[in-house]
């Protein structure tokens, strides 16, 4: 299986990322031989969408790669960084311009959504919002799970989960995609 895996979140020390990385680790755990292949969403920095620039100059080539890249993809595992109860700027910029070349962004394809973040809420805002839209957007989503308290549940020199409960949440959700 090849996964496509990404924090959408622009910001190098991203606690998705962080939390994206560990994931693999147990999708490679549950699944010897899974390809993994990570996108930086600083990788498809692009004009602000409108349709003025669209019209003007046409689709940047940074979105028909990441469309590509998920069109090259079995599967897709997404962990979500929460700006004021919504996507960062830089995913929702992405997948304006991707929406552009087919509506079906995900095509597709099975989905595993994350988010977290330091609070109680583990990014529930941004996690709700992508569970009610990315079917409508060509997402088979599988699962999706808020990982609350991110510093309090997470060794950061080890690189994973400390609460046996969320690692067994985790698995679960990643098991799906199998």
């Amino acid at each position: 299986m090849k996964l496509l895996a990404f924090a959408a979140s622009n910001s190098r020390n991203s606690i998705n990322r962080k939390l994206i990385g560990h994931a693999v680790d147990v999708v490679t755990e549950i699944a010897p031989g899974t390809e993994t292949e990570f996108l930086d969403l600083n990788d498809y920095e692009m004009p602000i969408y409108s349709i003025d620039r669209e019209n003007e100059a046409g689709i940047p080539e940074p979105a028909q790669r990441f469309y590509d890249k998920i069109g090259a993809a079995d599967a897709v595992l997404i962990s979500f960084a929460e700006h004021n109860g919504a996507y960062t700027v830089a995913y929702k910029n992405v997948y304006d311009w991707a929406s552009r070349i087919d509506s079906k962004v995900y095509q597709n394809k099975p989905v595993v959504l994350m988010a977290t973040s330091p609070g109680g809420r583990g990014g529930a805002g941004v996690l709700g919002a992508a569970n009610m839209a990315f079917p409508h957007f060509g997402a088979d989503v599988r699962a999706s799970l808020p990982v609350p308290k991110f510093y309090d549940v997470f060794d950061q020199d080890t690189g994973a989960l400390t609460d046996s409960d969320l690692s067994a949440q985790l698995r679960d959700a990643l098991s799906k995609f199998f």
